[in-house]
């Protein structure tokens, strides 16, 4: 029986050190912050859901963005509508959310829908001033007559799925809208910059012709590179529901933020409001081409 026990021990020893072995380490800089909200859109193929989240004390305000989702049945449970209890986790490589509690939501929600605080489809857009990558400024007055996608980034951002995709996205846009040069001539792309104190309009300039692919021999006349002084960006992002703010303990001066693209008819009213990073760039192209083709 003594045999017996330590056969027991060593069995029940080993099967402990490979349990513990297994599991993932944690960084030895991670954090981990309480956050409840509601799911807007999940993307399980980027393995993100698009979370309107309460503050998050510590770490950031309330906003709607897109976070990292790594466990399998996490993903696989969530759905737009579904409000939930969680953690999100930070590290100094990535950051995600683990899941502890879901109940059962509605349904998402869409470019059209009416959220409080935010603008409605129809509302006229106020004439907002900013200044363009060759400084010149501008007033969003002066694009009435053309239908409009305008979107935000700021150019240090180290996501690929957030202002990366924006003007990825973008991009995509651009090059669909080119092969209908009638099209074209009636739509206008802007990016605006929400952390204007480093893009400058010469950086606006150097950021936006790369993403063109034309560099030294981009004009500009069709996508635009926004930026301002902080009052003026504030006064814009807030108007479409955006948040943003500047994570000073981070090293390299990140800017926490959520992500907004409007979509704006030739009558200067607003006609989508997309919210976080799951659009696509084919529908928003399709929004420009009905909107160019129903233009006097």
């Amino acid at each position: 029986m003594t045999r017996l026990k330590k056969i027991f021990v060593l069995i029940t020893a080993t099967i402990l050190l490979l349990t513990i072995g297994c599991r993932p380490r944690r960084s030895a800089n991670e954090k981990r912050y309480p956050l409840k909200g509601k799911v807007v859109a999940v993307d399980k193929t980027d393995r993100t859901a698009t979370i309107s989240h309460q503050d998050i004390p510590g770490y950031m305000p309330g906003m709607t963005m897109p976070f990292k989702i790594k466990n399998d049945a996490d993903l696989e449970m969530l759905k737009p509508g579904d409000e939930v209890t969680a953690t999100l986790v930070v590290d100094d490589l990535s950051s995600w959310v683990e899941i502890t509690a879901i109940v059962e939501g509605g349904s998402p929600m869409t470019p059209t829908a009416v959220v409080p605080g935010e603008p409605k489809p129809g509302d006229e857009i106020p004439d907002f001033q900013l200044v363009n990558q060759d400084g010149k400024r501008i007033h969003l007055s002066q694009y009435k007559g053309a239908a409009i996608a305008l979107t935000f980034v700021y150019t240090r951002c180290p996501q690929p799925d957030q202002c990366t995709l924006m003007s990825t996205n973008f991009a995509a846009i651009d090059r669909t809208l080119q092969a209908q040069p009638d099209v074209y001539a009636k739509t206008h792309l802007l990016t605006i910059s929400f952390d204007p104190d480093y893009d400058t309009p010469r950086v606006m300039r150097s950021y936006g012709a790369s993403h063109t692919g034309r560099y030294s021999d981009e004009m500009f006349q069709h996508w635009e590179f926004l930026t301002g002084s902080q009052d003026e960006v504030k006064g814009i992002a807030q108007f479409f529901g955006m948040r943003y703010f500047h994570d000073t303990e981070s090293a390299d001066e990140q800017v926490i933020h959520s992500l907004r693209t409007a979509v704006i008819g030739p009558d200067g009213k607003l006609v989508k409001l997309y919210r976080g990073n799951e659009w696509k760039p084919e529908e928003i192209a399709q929004d420009l081409k009905t909107l160019a083709s129903n233009a006097n």
